[in-house]
This record gives C-alpha cells, sequence and structure tokens, in this order.
C-alpha cells in the first residue's frame, strides 16, 4: 500500500512538472496589409502567412490559417505587447520596439516613405519641410512613430484605422502626404481603383525589414524552432528554380 501511494505521488509531481513547463499554444495576430498578410475570400493569404504555416510545419505547434486573428493594427499591437502566448505580424523592427518583443524571421524587406501626388510637385529636401504638410498614418504603425520622431506636430497628423481611408483621403487631397509601406500602399491603391503611377514616394522614412514579433513571455524555444525553420526556407530548393521563400515571394510580388 506504502509503496502505491509513494508511486501515486510521484506520478503527480510528474504531471505538475509537465504542466509548468510545456509550452502554451500561441495566438497569431495580424492586419490587412497585403502583400505580405491578407484576407482572400475569409481566406488568409500573403507572404508573411505562406512562410508562417510553411515554416511552423517544422516546429511543435503547427499553424493552420484559421488559426490566425485579422484585426485592426492598433488593437492587434497593444493586445500582444499585454497578452502572453501571442505573436504580431508583420512588424517592423525598429530600435524603440527591440526590447518589446521577442523576434523570428525576418519576413522581407520593407520600405516606409511619405507618398504624395506627382501633380502636388511636393519636394522634402529638409526635415523642416515636413511642417507645411497634413500627414496621413495608420494609428500605431512604425511609419506614424517615425514621422513623430522627425518632429511633426500632432495637428499635422490625420490618424486612421486602416489604409483604406487613408488611399482615398491623400487621392481627394484631404491629407498632402501619407506615411506608408511603399509596396503595401500601391496595393490599396489598386483595389480602390486608384492609379498608383499617380503618386510618388517623395521621402524615405525607413528601409529594414518585417518580423514575427513575440510577446516577451513566450519561450525561447518557441521562437527558435520557428526562427530555425525560417532559415531552413531561405536554404531549401523551391519549384522557381530558386528557394521555397523565393517560390513564396514570386506568388505575390
Amino acid at each position: 500500500m506504502g509503496n502505491c501511494i509513494r508511486f501515486c505521488w510521484v506520478l503527480l509531481l510528474l504531471s505538475g512538472t509537465a504542466q509548468v513547463t510545456a509550452d502554451e499554444p500561441l495566438t497569431y495576430l495580424t492586419e490587412a496589409y497585403p502583400p505580405y498578410n491578407f484576407s482572400d475570400n475569409n481566406i488568409l493569404r500573403g507572404i508573411a502567412v505562406d512562410l508562417l504555416v510553411l515554416a511552423s510545419q517544422q516546429t511543435e505547434q503547427p499553424v493552420q490559417r484559421s488559426q490566425i486573428r485579422l484585426m485592426p493594427w492598433a488593437r492587434s499591437y497593444r493586445t500582444v505587447l499585454k497578452t502572453a502566448n501571442s505573436v504580431l505580424f508583420s512588424t517592423a523592427r525598429t530600435p524603440a520596439r527591440e526590447k518589446l518583443f521577442k523576434w523570428a524571421g525576418p519576413i522581407a524587406s520593407n520600405r516606409v516613405v511619405l507618398l504624395a501626388k506627382k501633380s502636388r510637385g511636393i519636394h522634402i529636401d529638409f526635415v523642416t519641410d515636413l511642417q507645411h504638410y497634413r500627414i496621413g498614418s495608420i494609428r500605431d504603425d512604425v511609419a506614424e512613430q517615425l514621422v513623430r520622431d522627425l518632429g511633426v506636430q500632432e495637428n499635422q497628423l490625420n490618424l486612421a484605422a486602416n489604409a483604406d481611408a487613408l488611399a482615398k483621403q491623400l487621392q481627394a487631397g484631404r491629407i498632402d502626404l501619407w506615411a506608408y509601406d511603399e509596396n503595401v500602399a500601391h496595393w490599396f491603391m489598386r483595389n480602390a481603383g486608384i492609379d498608383p503611377d499617380d503618386f510618388e514616394s517623395v521621402y524615405v522614412l525607413q528601409e529594414g525589414e518585417l518580423w514575427y514579433a513575440f510577446n516577451p513571455q513566450v519561450s525561447d524555444k518557441q521562437v527558435q524552432q520557428l526562427q530555425k525553420a525560417i532559415e531552413q526556407i531561405r536554404q531549401t530548393p523551391g519549384i522557381s528554380g530558386k528557394t521555397r521563400y523565393d517560390d513564396i515571394l514570386i506568388d505575390y510580388l
């Protein structure tokens, strides 16, 4: 009887240890940010989505498209900052954000710019020139942080929840400049029936990379598993004659 009781206690202790050390399932949050992540007939697609789904198959927690939640950027960003076991993408990795998250990637290179109508003939030669213009940006997007860092005042900013609104405002002249990722801005313009060739990038705010940003409480093991898998995909031959990563890029760019 005594041996039986001791055996049961050992099982309970081992079970308790497993519960403490086991990795919790991760929640992935993203926004409409094509060609990196977007909804196509209620199916999530894009460079970042395809890369995540493919890479995660080599980890202990494979991800299905249906598990990824699509939400406005500001809400997603604040949720992942506060919520354990959550991941945000596609996230520009900046010095200001470096210690806020753990990182896996990169997903792709990106260029954040100020877009203007060509017909306006706007030239930004010095940072001080920005004080003459109304600038649109998505709230909590890296572009908002970048223009604020350049000294743009609150009364110059027109903050919106989505890119569709800003594309239409730039077209209508309600804002002078749109601060956003160049590729993504052109995508939204085309979808809104606006010709991207009527616009030009008049100032480069930042050239960098997009990453998967993990809440700091996510285990290092989970982050490292995805990182290793992404690196393997970047090296594995694909059907395009290049790599499997290049196969994904070719589908969207």
